[in-house]
């Protein structure tokens, strides 16, 4: 399969419209868009896809995160941070347009336990929880369960440009066993053994004009 955005090109900065926060003195508030997504040459044992993005130049350690007169060292181990798990999308869905699975941004998250109208997706098809949901754990004012897409938001303070991997994944059945609600760890216990094919576009983003690759 191949996958492809009109947002941006693989290996090129994500636009501050598709991230969770923006340059600002040093941060702030972004649009916070679900990109425009497409994917073609689906093999014909596909009968539904499943989408994942996950950021892969995660802090291992928060110690020096977002801290004033800090910076996040370049070679401190890093871990992934989910931005998005998306089920059940159904075979006859090949492209998203942008904002078209959620955009801005809902303090304690969208859905917060119950999915309102401010999640959405294609047919059936069902959110899992992203990494927001632990970032957020025991803030008075945020802290929930962040269900569908909440885009980049590396440490402002970070010294390494973050690297956000959209994975679409074409499996040979048409339903997967999951709930609105779950974990990476879940989607990759089912999926296992069902991939078909699968497609990545991967992205950049950084809140430090001092940061690189």
């Amino acid at each position: 399969m191949r996958l492809k955005s009109d947002n941006f090109e693989h290996g090129k900065p994500i636009p501050a419209d598709n991230a969770f926060m923006e340059i600002g003195e040093p941060a702030k508030l972004a649009a916070n868009k679900t990109p425009h997504l497409v994917w073609t040459e689906v093999p014909t044992t596909a009968k539904s896809f499943v989408i994942a993005v996950i950021d892969t130049d995660v802090p291992s350690k928060p110690d020096d995160v977002n801290v004033e007169g800090r910076e996040v060292r370049y070679d401190l181990p890093r871990v992934e941070f989910v931005h998005w798990l998306m089920a059940n999308i159904p075979l006859e869905c090949r492209e998203l347009g942008e904002g078209a699975c959620g955009e801005g941004i809902v303090p304690r998250g969208k859905g917060n336990g119950k999915l309102k109208d401010d999640l959405t997706g294609p047919g059936k098809a069902v959110q899992g929880l992203n990494d927001y949901t632990g970032w957020f754990k025991g803030d008075k004012d945020m802290d929930g369960h962040y269900h569908g897409y909440d885009g980049p938001c590396p440490p402002w303070n970070d010294t390494r440009i973050h690297h956000y991997h959209f994975h679409v994944y074409a499996l040979d059945v048409e339903h997967v066993a999951l709930e609105n609600g779950f974990t990476l760890a879940e989607l990759r216990d089912v999926i296992k053994g069902h991939v078909v094919d699968e497609a990545v576009l991967t992205g950049t983003y950084t809140l430090n004009p001092k940061a690189r690759a």
